[in-house]
């Protein structure tokens, strides 16, 4: 259910413009979307959350409003942040204040059983993993000013989902982090579609993804797609929405073939299906 909050009490005491925002209150590892009516001689320019800057963009299906994706990182317990909208007005440069709640995602335990080496690494995969991490975020700590998205999202196969995002990840007994996306039932060999149109910024075998493409979708959005056995594209290539990008595989750190779905929003790991049904129903 699409259930905005119209800030009224912001926007006659606070603002000098109309911000909807989807819901102000958001579980760890979710995101939420701010919408800002286009207002004359108001420049907007970002919303600050956290130390953290979330750049505002023109919206993809209407002229008249901008928006943006506020991520919220998986470990943050509960709490009140404060996020301020930076904008300008007459050329003075202002700001606004207004907080969202951070409630627990309730996320359960999967235990999982994985070849020793992929749990305690030596130095040799220990120094792997971390170049492959660092090349990674420097993907996703950037922002594309330009979308390549022009319509809904999809989900990149039908198949069962064996395992949800969120779930913290006990790999042999040893708690080490949590689920980062959503994974699909998949037999090695099965067609894997692009969720959207975008840039493919990373075609590559990692050490825990395996064979790995990560989608660019503009304004920071990017999805994933690991543990792959077969590439059909190339880095630096544009893709349409339902291409074939490759095929699913055994690679990387799994425990038997299928794919691993995930989602980045402003350098966020969030949870992938949520993100997909909130741009849906709200920006499209």
């Amino acid at each position: 259910m699409r259930y905005f909050f119209l800030l009224l009490l912001l926007a006659s005491t606070l603002f000098p413009f109309n911000i909807d925002i989807y819901t102000s209150e958001i579980a760890n590892g979710k995101t939420t979307v701010l919408e800002f009516k286009k207002e004359k001689n108001i420049q907007y320019t970002k919303v600050v959350l956290a130390k953290k800057n979330y750049k505002i963009y023109q919206h993809p299906s209407d002229a008249k409003k901008l928006y943006s994706l506020i991520p919220i990182n998986y470990y943050k317990k509960p709490t009140n942040l404060k996020a301020k909208v930076f904008y300008e007005e007459n050329g003075n440069i202002k700001t606004k204040t207004f907080f969202f709640k951070v409630i627990d995602g309730q996320y359960k335990k999967e235990n999982i059983k994985v070849q020793k080496s992929k749990v305690t690494l030596n130095k040799k995969d220990k120094k792997r993993a971390s170049i492959e991490y660092k090349e990674a975020m420097s993907i996703y700590n950037h922002a594309t000013n330009k979308s390549y998205i022009s319509s809904k999202f999809i989900t990149p196969m039908q198949s069962k989902i064996t395992s949800s995002f969120g779930k913290a990840r006990v790999y042999n007994n040893t708690l080490k982090g949590y689920h980062s996306g959503t994974d699909y039932r998949a037999k090695i060999g099965t067609p894997i579609i692009a969720s959207n149109s975008g840039k493919i910024v990373l075609v590559k075998d990692r050490f825990y993804s395996g064979g790995s493409v990560i989608i660019d979708h503009g304004h920071g959005i990017y999805t994933c797609y690991y543990h792959m056995s077969k590439f059909s594209i190339k880095k630096g290539a544009f893709v349409k929405k339902g291409e074939v990008i490759g095929l699913s595989g055994v690679s990387g750190r799994v425990t038997g073939p299928h794919l691993h779905f995930s989602a980045r929003v402003g350098g966020e790991q969030v949870d992938p299906l949520q993100l997909i049904k909130l741009i849906n129903k709200n920006l499209f």
